[in-house]
């Protein structure tokens, strides 16, 4: 796998108290469409994409990719965790030639403030972990992004540096199953 190094791809589903974080299925096509084209959830990230395009260019199944995990609440998804190889050309690095993994999210609107994203990306962090184990995950975030910035902070994320990128400030830590209880 290119991804994330030698790890064998799907992993079973993660469960945790309240979630399930598994491969994306059919089923979750129009809560993806939901996720890309909501404002709210675009704030941070450039702005929504329309929602005809969206219909047109999503694929019949989703994300299925490796790193990426639908976040499912009784038998919903309800949003996305992503591990992706940081960008070498993107700002902000720990070991640029690495290729650090990068998590990303998104979570639907009606499914904020409940804990969700923390509760889902702890436990993919802890997959993470066992999976390479003492593998660096880093975080960018605009410092704008409040709930973004407590996310990361709840998460054990360690900010390394500050920078200017598409107009705004931007914050970047790393977490590592080494320094963080997870």
């Amino acid at each position: 796998m290119t991804e994330l190094g030698p790890v064998a791809w799907p992993p079973a589903p993660i469960r945790t108290e309240r979630l399930v974080l598994r491969g994306s299925e059919a089923g979750d096509r129009a809560a993806f469409v939901e996720l890309f084209a909501s404002p709210e959830v675009h704030t941070y990230l450039g702005g929504p994409r329309p929602r005809d395009e969206l219909e047109r260019m999503v694929p019949a199944v989703p994300g299925r990719r490796p790193g990426f995990f639908v976040i499912d609440l009784d038998g919903a998804m309800i949003g996305m965790v992503k591990l992706d190889r940081h960008d070498a050309e993107s700002p902000g690095h720990i070991r640029p030639d690495l290729g650090e993994a990068e998590l990303g999210y998104l979570i639907l609107p009606s499914a904020w403030g409940r804990g969700y994203g923390a509760e889902a990306c702890a436990a993919v962090l802890g997959w993470f972990a066992d999976a390479l184990p003492g593998t660096s995950v880093v975080l960018r975030t605009q410092t704008a992004n409040e709930r973004s910035m407590r996310l990361a902070e709840k998460l054990g994320f360690t900010e390394v540096e500050r920078f200017e990128d598409f107009g705004a400030e931007q914050w970047f830590g790393v977490w590592s199953s080494v320094t963080s209880s997870g």
